[in-house]
């Protein structure tokens, strides 16, 4: 089994993200729930927005990196929204074996990185109008990771919710898209087991 780091969206660690790492355990995965906010949660993406910004994105990147050391070099990153950006981070920044990008595409130059880590499968979810997703962002990633050698999946689901996964957020949530996701999901961590990286060819 996989070893995820896990890493909460703008919004900090909702029922969404407990659930998530409920899930990925239950399927046998050791998971470590990355608290940036320490315990601090939001409603509003706003007021959210504003106190990530408070903290900064090189501080919380350089914190995302701080909270997997030591973790095995075969770890697996994952991430929701602005979690799917530190997870990105962690991936050019240390030996990964998949990251799983939900909502949260940011080509590598956002982040001040240069190339994608070599041979290192992407799986990335977004709901089909998600109105934080922003043109050309899943494509430069997808770029990213094919110019590194590894395969990059795309999986859309229907609906406008941003983080649909989570059932705390009503307005957003969606039960079959979400099962749909977890079905995704767990097929690709677990593929990590065996060492199949999904070279092209």
């Amino acid at each position: 089994m996989s070893t995820v780091a896990l890493f909460h969206s703008v919004l900090g660690v909702r029922e969404g993200v407990r659930l998530a790492a409920d899930r990925l355990r239950a399927a046998g995965h050791t998971v470590r729930v990355v608290d940036q906010y320490e315990g601090r949660v939001f409603d509003s993406y706003d007021e959210a927005s504003a106190f990530a910004e408070g903290i900064g994105y090189p501080a919380l990147m350089a914190s995302a990196l701080a909270a997997v050391e030591g973790l095995p070099d075969d770890l697996v990153v994952m991430g929701f929204s602005n979690g799917g950006g530190m997870s990105t981070y962690v991936a050019c920044n240390r030996p990964v074996s998949r990251a799983v990008l939900c909502s949260g595409a940011l080509p590598l130059d956002m982040i001040g990185q240069e190339r994608w880590p070599q041979g290192v499968p992407a799986q990335l979810h977004y709901a089909l109008d998600d109105p934080f997703l922003q043109p050309g962002s899943v494509e430069s990633v997808l770029r990213s990771v094919g110019a590194a050698g590894a395969v990059g999946e795309f999986v859309q689901y229907p609906g406008a919710g941003h983080l649909f996964t989570d059932p705390s957020l009503p307005d957003e949530f969606d039960g079959a898209s979400a099962e749909a996701f977890w079905e995704a999901v767990l097929r690709f961590v677990s593929a990590a087991d065996s060492g199949d990286r999904e070279p092209l060819t």
